[in-house]
């Protein structure tokens, strides 16, 4: 049965983050991504597919309701330029500081706001099992689209909070070691990671805010081996993420 107008925008409006917050809801698209999300704790609403992915994929279909629809609709609720032939519709998790286990690593994010960004981020995190992520109110949604994108079903594993990243910090002040990226610092191949240690990555422009830095006990820099007059002026935040998670958990 076709999918009425009023279905199609209701599953429209989530492209857009005021309604994804006032529903509650998101969308993932992609097979890859929704075997993730039905392997996952996360709260699917609904599946929809076109018949011959459903007939592909009869192993995950019980696992939620599923609404199939044409190749015609799918292109008209996809969010993506080259529509998949599956999307879920999602209950948006919710988590809080008191969440956090301070026994595991904790990566926190200031004001990251490039949604490939955060969505390479998150993905990198669950390559080396940092599976909580504290983000400040003005990083990036990790329900929007293309973070969900970036991901690549990581968003699934990975714990995320967004809270007030100052009052965070001093809630744990003095027990916990806080260890921030910059451009001088400590080499960071020379830095003792432990595992209950907190890192901090920075805005792509600006880096970490002067009221977070003021937080930081630990200044780290991840040198250029470049030694040519001129290179590169910084890293990528999601590369420099990268590089601080492989020597923090290598």
């Amino acid at each position: 049965m076709a999918l009425s107008k009023n279905k199609i925008q209701e599953i429209r409006k989530l492209h857009q983050k005021k309604f994804r917050e006032e529903l509650k809801l998101f969308l993932v698209e992609g097979t890859k991504s929704v075997s993730d999300l039905l392997a996952s704790g996360l709260h699917v609403r609904e599946i929809l597919a076109t018949e011959s992915w459903v007939t592909r994929h009869s192993a995950l279909c019980g696992k939620a309701d599923i609404t199939i629809l044409s190749r015609a609709e799918m292109d008209r609720i996809s969010m993506l330029t080259a529509p998949q032939e599956v999307i879920a519709v999602v209950a948006t998790p919710h988590f809080e500081v008191t969440d956090i286990n301070p026994a595991q690593p904790l990566l926190v994010l200031d004001d990251i706001r490039d949604p490939g960004n955060l969505g390479t981020i998150l993905r990198t995190a669950d390559w080396f099992g940092v599976l909580q992520v504290l983000c400040s109110a003005s990083t990036v949604e990790v329900t929007s689209p293309k973070v969900i994108q970036a991901t690549m079903g990581s968003f699934t594993r990975v714990k995320v909070i967004y809270s007030d990243l100052s009052q965070y910090l001093d809630s744990i002040a003095g027990n916990r070691r806080i260890l921030g990226t910059f451009m001088s610092g400590s080499h960071i191949g020379d830095i003792r990671f432990c595992a209950g240690d907190i890192l901090i990555i920075g805005n792509e422009t600006n880096g970490i805010s002067p009221e977070i830095a003021m937080r930081v006990t630990d200044r780290v820099h991840i040198p250029a081996t470049c030694h040519t007059v001129s290179h590169a002026e910084s890293l990528n935040a999601s590369v420099a993420a990268g590089i601080a998670m492989f020597c923090w958990m290598g």
